[in-house]
């Protein structure tokens, strides 16, 4: 029999369900996309792994700063990409960031919201090239070639291609990623991804993370003027100046640098599982998609992280910075010539030169001052 907790957690997950899944069908057929099964099934898939996430840190549904379009925004994601939760190995998986609204409330500090932030796991990347991979017929499973294995790598002949050759031993770190790619006329293709090249993501991970960083300079990057801003900038160009130059396990075991890296990265038990997934994204990310429809697009473009972290940017960084300009006092006499007051003092010259000798001369226009009240219609929004 079921007890009167599981109950209440039965019903109010339910109803949380009931309240986003028509919303969610609504918007994505306004936008031309059937939610099949299959979507629908994602979706409570989605709203039970959020739940776990929102119990866990003692925030409810209906919290206030909890920032609601957003948790509807992802459930759009999960429903048009058909990104599942619940599989394992998962496709998706969320997290709490507390996210500043660049506002400030009634006691003048900043207003802070909470919002469930989306990640594609690999497998989740691996799921859309297959549903949306351009030319692409089935994904076949990725090699992992170790230190110690064996490995040739593939070879062309004119446009005849010889496979590579892995003889697999187990042993070593993972040192690159092969994925095999049967396009619609049955030929395959092998993408390739070097454990060396998971330095860039790494780097933009530090940058990610010192976003938020002061270095005791300010209070925080919102509050910090110009010049500290300056100081900032410096510091971080140091710290990521540390990074270049190193292969990726030096800077994991760089002392130096190991307070701006996430634990995911740096923890024996997970360090070697974000290599390997970044590898795999570093692929699954490249190969060309086709939609068939722009909301899919847009949808899909705006989980990409450097999509992410611009627009945080552009966000959190619009109009905040003070442009000084400096101006030049130039003399000059206006050159009048047929009714018009030439004000620039070179082209006036080049125009003088045109005017006839012995002309009559000709009365100045008195232009009309004008405010900037009269010119600017203030019902106008320049921005909208």
């Amino acid at each position: 029999m079921m007890s009167e907790e599981n109950k209440v957690y039965s019903t109010a997950l339910t109803k949380i369900s009931n309240t986003y899944a028509p919303m969610i069908e609504s918007q994505l057929v306004g936008n031309g996309i059937k939610m099949d099964d299959y979507s629908k099934q994602c979706v409570m898939s989605a709203i039970s792994a959020i739940n776990n996430v929102l119990t866990a840190k003692n925030i409810s549904w209906s919290d206030p700063q909890l920032d609601q379009s957003n948790v509807t925004q992802n459930l759009l994601t999960i429903a048009s990409l058909q990104l599942n939760a619940a599989a394992n190995p998962r496709e998706v998986y969320f997290q709490i960031r507390s996210v500043n609204t660049n506002r400030k409330g009634d006691d003048g500090k900043y207003i802070w919201k909470k919002q469930i932030e989306m990640g594609i796991e690999g497998d989740g990347n691996d799921a859309i090239l297959s549903r949306f991979g351009r030319d692409v017929k089935e994904v076949k499973q990725f090699w992992e070639v170790r230190e110690n294995d064996k490995f040739s790598y593939p070879e062309f002949n004119g446009i005849e291609l010889t496979p590579p050759k892995w003889s697999p031993t187990g042993q070593g770190k993972v040192i690159k990623v092969v994925y095999p790619i049967v396009r619609e006329n049955d030929s395959v293709d092998y993408h390739i991804a070097e454990r060396a090249d998971v330095v860039r993501n790494l780097i933009a991970h530090i940058k990610n993370n010192l976003m938020n960083e002061t270095f005791g300079i300010a209070k925080s990057r919102f509050d910090a003027d110009y010049k500290q801003k300056k100081e900032i900038d410096e510091k971080k160009q140091e710290i990521i100046q540390k990074a270049a130059g190193k292969d990726l396990d030096t800077i994991l075991d760089d002392t130096g640098l190991q307070e701006y890296i996430s634990p995911a990265w740096k923890d024996p038990q997970s360090r070697e599982s974000m290599i390997i997934r970044k590898m795999r994204n570093n692929i699954t990310k490249k190969i060309p998609k086709d939609f068939g429809n722009a909301f899919l697009q847009l949808q899909y473009s705006e989980q990409d992280d450097s999509y992410q972290r611009v627009r945080k940017e552009i966000v959190e960084n619009a109009n905040q910075e003070i442009i000084d300009v400096e101006y030049e006092s130039v003399e000059y006499d206006p050159v009048v010539t047929e009714g018009k007051i030439i004000e620039n003092d070179l082209v006036a010259k080049e125009v003088a030169k045109e005017v006839p000798t012995g002309t009559a001369p000709i009365e100045p226009v008195i232009q009309q001052e004008t405010t900037t009240e009269q010119v600017i219609d203030k019902s106008v929004d320049p921005f909208r």
